[in-house]
C-alpha cells in the first residue's frame, strides 16, 4: 500500500450514507476540509471503539470549515443499524457496490479481506490530499493529530 500523493487531488466519489442519501466529496470543495476515515467493518470491536471515539469528540471535528466522512465496505443497511445502535451521528458511507471501488481509488482496499484498511486522509478545501495515515492499529489513529491536520487543511 502506497496511498495517494500528498498535494495531489483526492479522487472524487459519490457514496450513499446510512440514510441512503448520496454524499459527494467534491461538494465540499471551496467550503470545507474533509477527514476521510476508512475502517474495515461495522460492529467489529475495534471499529466500534474507534467510531465511538470520533463520536465523543465530534464537536471538535465538525465546524463550519470541516467535515468527517467514515467509509467502509458494509452495505447501507448495516451502516444504519451501526449508527443507530452506537449513536453515530456523522456520515457513514457505504463502499459496498461496486465493492470497494473508493477504497481502491485511495489505495486502501485489502482484496484478501474484501474491506478497507484502516486509513485516514485529510482533504483540504481545494480537494487536495494534505495528510494521510495508514495504520492497522486503532491507537495509531491519534485523534488529536487528526484534529491538528484537519484544522490546518481548513486554513
Amino acid at each position: 500500500m502506497t496511498g495517494l500523493a500528498i498535494g495531489g487531488p483526492a479522487p472524487d466519489f459519490t457514496l450513499r450514507d446510512q440514510f441512503g442519501q448520496d454524499v459527494t466529496l467534491s461538494s465540499y470543495v471551496g467550503s470545507k476540509a474533509v477527514l476521510l476515515l476508512f475502517y474495515p467493518a461495522a460492529f467489529s470491536g475495534v471499529c466500534t471503539g474507534e467510531m465511538a471515539g470520533v463520536r465523543s469528540r465530534l464537536d471538535e471535528f465538525l465546524t463550519f470549515d470541516t467535515e468527517v466522512l467514515a467509509i467502509s465496505t458494509d452495505p447501507v443497511y448495516s451502516l444504519r443499524a451501526f449508527a443507530d445502535s452506537d449513536g453515530l451521528n456523522f456520515p457513514l458511507l457505504s463502499d459496498f457496490w461496486p465493492h470497494g471501488v473508493v477504497a481502491q481509488a485511495y489505495d486502501v482496499f485489502d482484496p484478501t479481506r474484501g474491506s478497507a484498511r484502516r486509513s485516514s486522509y485529510v482533504i483540504d478545501r481545494e480537494g487536495l490530499v494534505r495528510w494521510s495515515l495508514h495504520n492497522a492499529n486503532p491507537e495509531g489513529r491519534d485523534l488529536d493529530e487528526h484534529l491538528r491536520q484537519l484544522r490546518a487543511a481548513a486554513g
